[in-house]
This record gives C-alpha cells, sequence and structure tokens, in this order.
C-alpha cells in the first residue's frame, strides 16, 4: 500500500504516542515473532515493535522481512524502533486522510 506524505506523516504521529507492544531479541525474526506482529496488528492496526540491544540484526532489514511477512506497511524505521500499519477490513480503527485525486 502507498501512502501520500500526508497520511504518513499522520501515522507518525499516531504511533508518537504509542508504547512499543513487541520486542525482538537476539534469535531475530523468527516465525514465532512474525505471527506476533501478526496478531497485534490485527489488533491494533498500528504497531511498534522494537529491536533489543542483543539483536544484531540491521533494524532497516528486519523492519523490510516483517513487513514483507505480514503483509503490512513500513510506516518508518527510528533507531531501533519500527512501525508497521495494516487495516483491518472488518474493524477499521484508524481514518487515514483523504488521497487528493488528480486533475482529469
Amino acid at each position: 500500500m502507498k501512502f501520500t506524505s500526508k497520511q504518513r506523516a499522520y501515522l507518525r504521529s499516531l504511533a508518537s504516542t504509542e508504547e512499543t507492544v513487541l520486542h525482538i531479541g537476539k534469535e531475530g525474526v523468527t516465525p514465532e515473532v512474525v505471527q506476533a506482529v501478526d496478531e497485534a496488528i490485527d489488533a491494533r492496526e498500528l504497531i511498534k515493535v522494537g529491536l533489543l540491544k542483543n539483536c544484531f540484526d540491521d533494524p532497516n532489514e528486519v523492519a523490510e522481512m516483517v513487513s514483507e511477512r505480514t503483509r503490512s506497511t513500513l510506516v518508518q524505521v527510528i533507531g531501533r524502533k519500527i512501525v508497521l500499519y495494516r487495516k483491518n477490513r472488518d474493524n477499521p480503527k484508524i481514518e487515514l486522510p483523504r488521497a487528493k485525486q488528480g486533475k482529469s
């Protein structure tokens, strides 16, 4: 899913007040981590994931991998924090600003 800069900024602002819901440790991205992230995104739509100091994987690579495996959108990576978003089709909680339509 592609976002406009306004939508991405909106999601970043929402994430700034959110607590980190999951931590990835020395084991890295395991199937259990992917499942936990998937379940958290289903429940919240927007989540913040932290990489612990004993996780030596690159945060950007971890973010891309988790985003791809959970079919979510990577909103941002700041230091060792990752913000992911995926709209809940059954019960959406976050209303994104509308994208402007181009002139026809």
